[in-house]
C-alpha cells in the first residue's frame, strides 16, 4: 500500500527535468532521458475569443504593467526594449521607447540602441525576459492564474518566423514536440516557464 501511494507521489516527477529546462539542449536531454512532457503551443497576440487566453503569452500583448520604481510599460515588448536601451546607457532611446505607440514601435527603436554589443545581450536578454514576464503576469491575479494553470507543460513559441525567441516551426509542424528537430531556440517559452516558477 506504501509503496503504491509513494509511486503515485513520485508520478509528476516524470517530467521534471524538461520542466526546469532553460534551454533547446536541456529539454533534448530530458527527451533522451525518457521524459515525456507535454507542451502548450502558443503564437501571436490577437485574441482569438473573450477573456484570458493564450495571446496573454505574447510579448506583443498590449498589458500595461509597471516595475518596483512605479516605471509603467505598455506590454513586455516595451519593457525588454527599454531594458535593452538602459543596459547599454542610452536614455534617450529608453526614454522614448517608453513612449512607443505600439510593441512594433518599440521594438524598431530597440535595433537603433547605441552602444549596443552582441556578446552582451547575449548574455543578459534571457534574464530581462524572465523579468518582464514575472511583472506582467504577477500584475493581474487573471494573468497570473492563467500562467500558473500551464504548470506541468512545456510552454513553446511556435512562430515558423523566430528562431530566437520561438522554435521556428508552427504549432502544426510534425516536429512541434521534438525539441532537437526544431529549428529555434525557444527562448521566450523557457523564459515564461521560469516566471511561472517564480510566481
Amino acid at each position: 500500500m506504501l509503496a503504491a501511494v509513494d509511486r503515485r507521489y513520485r508520478a509528476p516527477v516524470e517530467t521534471e527535468q524538461a520542466l526546469r529546462a532553460r534551454s533547446v539542449e536541456e529539454l533534448v536531454a530530458a527527451y533522451e532521458a525518457g521524459e515525456r512532457p507535454r507542451y502548450v503551443h502558443f503564437w501571436g497576440h490577437t485574441p482569438k475569443g473573450p477573456g484570458v487566453g493564450m495571446h496573454v503569452l505574447s510579448q506583443w500583448w498590449p498589458k500595461v504593467f509597471a516595475d518596483a520604481d512605479g516605471r509603467s510599460f505598455a506590454s513586455a515588448e516595451h519593457y525588454m526594449m527599454w531594458r535593452k536601451a538602459v543596459l547599454f546607457g542610452d536614455d534617450r532611446t529608453a526614454a522614448r521607447i517608453l513612449d512607443a505607440a505600439s510593441p512594433g514601435a518599440a521594438k524598431a527603436l530597440g535595433r537603433e540602441v547605441s552602444g549596443f554589443e552582441d556578446e552582451v545581450w547575449l548574455e543578459h536578454r534571457w534574464r530581462i525576459v524572465v523579468e518582464g514576464s514575472t511583472l506582467k503576469f504577477g500584475s493581474d491575479p487573471a494573468l497570473r492564474d492563467y500562467l500558473l494553470a500551464t504548470r506541468g507543460r512545456v510552454l513553446v513559441e511556435a512562430s515558423p518566423r523566430d528562431r530566437i525567441w520561438g522554435i521556428g516551426l508552427g504549432k502544426s509542424s510534425p516536429y512541434a514536440e521534438e525539441p532537437a528537430r526544431w529549428n529555434g531556440l525557444n527562448l521566450l517559452g523557457f523564459a515564461l516557464m521560469e516566471a511561472r516558477n517564480r510566481l
